[in-house]
């Protein structure tokens, strides 16, 4: 009762000057979450930079009446389920109005269970495990794509364009990298594909020999690879490359990083993944990266979904005039339109849809590289 209360108060702030012809300004906050330390750091500051442009953009065009300023508060999990948790009720202290966060799904689900007691928005601009979105929470949204949705896509292609008639999958037994490959094994199975084996490593781990060697021996079609973050992967492919695997491997979204390409190098060539498709001649596009490129150089794997996950809600505010949870969520579930990603057009559950194709890399560049909706080579 209280915060909605504090609510009303502030958004009055955008007819008080209507009412009595006097500017009045305040700071709009909005809040951050992604590990900023740690071995995921490099996609949660990420986040931060892609937050940061559309905050840039969205005070290029006028900012947001009754406000002179946007400020942002970015807090750390560390991808660690309980910093999660106080990083949630340290922005609820700070009243911020709204979150895009988190990045590892095992933070953004605890997380989001606090912001929900309290009717804060949050949109999730990485976590693509189901369960962000099938609990009934009312101000829980999403920006990226879901695991379902990726692993029917990788399903797809393995039967489709690989041929594969077995695969070993091998995850380091994360919420977000399980889930998704245990929906990879159910995907290859209904594809008439044989799951050799699904196998576990740790978080933290650097050597993978003992894995490597069960995958050398089992001799799969393709070695699917699910891992909560790039350099992790990078790691893998390296020792992979090393054993001599002729496996095709196949991975996902988070492997999706400059830092893949930069730490693997030839490890890196011929991987495949799966990640969201990108018109990067929309002007919504362009707009996005001449901010993100002027701030921050080039962007990482999140940076545009944090992006859009920002300029949504900021745009939801400024729309409805008020900074009411109710309100904001009215004018985002209206909301059809090209963004920096993809077409953003809100489900009832939150989700946004996704957009998955394959990658592949290619002369150390990620390029897209087979379209499931055809079935052809881009």
């Amino acid at each position: 009762m209280k915060r909605r209360l504090l609510m009303i108060a502030f958004s009055m702030l955008f007819i008080l000057p209507l009412i009595c012809g006097v500017a009045v300004a305040k700071t709009l906050k909005i809040g951050t979450m992604s590990p900023l330390t740690g071995p995921y750091a490099a996609d949660g500051n990420d986040i931060v930079k892609g937050v940061k442009a559309a905050v840039a953009v969205i005070e290029d065009e006028g900012g947001i009446p009754g406000f002179d300023k946007i400020e942002i508060s970015s807090q750390d999990t560390a991808c660690d389920p309980r910093q999660a948790v106080s990083a949630a009720n340290i922005l609820i202290n700070e009243e911020v109005v709204g979150v895009i966060g988190a990045y590892c799904s095992s933070s953004t689900i605890p997380a989001s269970e606090v912001l929900s007691e309290e009717d804060i928005p949050m949109i999730t601009p990485a976590s693509t495990n189901e369960k962000v979105t099938e609990r009934g929470l009312k101000y829980m949204f999403r920006m990226c794509g879901r695991d379902d949705d990726q692993s029917q896509i990788a399903g797809q292609f393995l039967k489709d364009y690989l041929k594969a008639k077995s695969i070993y999958i091998v995850d380091d037994k994360t919420t977000y990298s399980q889930g998704l490959a245990t929906n990879v094994a159910k995907q290859a199975e209904m594809q008439g594909i044989r799951v050799l084996s699904h196998d576990h490593v740790n978080q933290g781990d650097k050597d993978f020999s003992a894995v490597l060697t069960k995958i050398k021996r089992a001799n799969p079609d393709v070695f699917y690879m699910s891992l909560q973050n790039s350099a992790t992967g990078s790691l893998m492919a390296i020792q992979a490359h090393r054993f001599g695997l002729k496996a095709n491997i196949l991975s996902q979204d988070a492997v999706y990083h400059p830092q893949f390409i930069d730490i693997a190098k030839e490890a890196a060539e011929g991987v495949y993944l799966t990640f969201g498709y990108t018109d990067q001649s929309t002007p919504s596009y362009q707009k996005y990266i001449k901010k993100y490129n002027a701030l921050s150089g080039d962007p990482g794997a999140y940076s545009g979904y944090a992006y859009d996950g920002a300029y949504v809600l900021l745009s939801a505010i400024k729309k409805a005039g008020s900074i009411d949870p109710a309100d904001i969520k009215a004018e985002m579930m209206k909301m059809n339109f090209t963004g920096a990603t993809k077409t953003i057009k809100f489900r009832e559950n939150g989700d946004s849809g996704s957009n998955y194709v394959i990658w592949r890399v290619v002369n150390g560049k990620f390029k897209n590289y087979w379209n499931p909706i055809t079935g052809a080579l881009y």
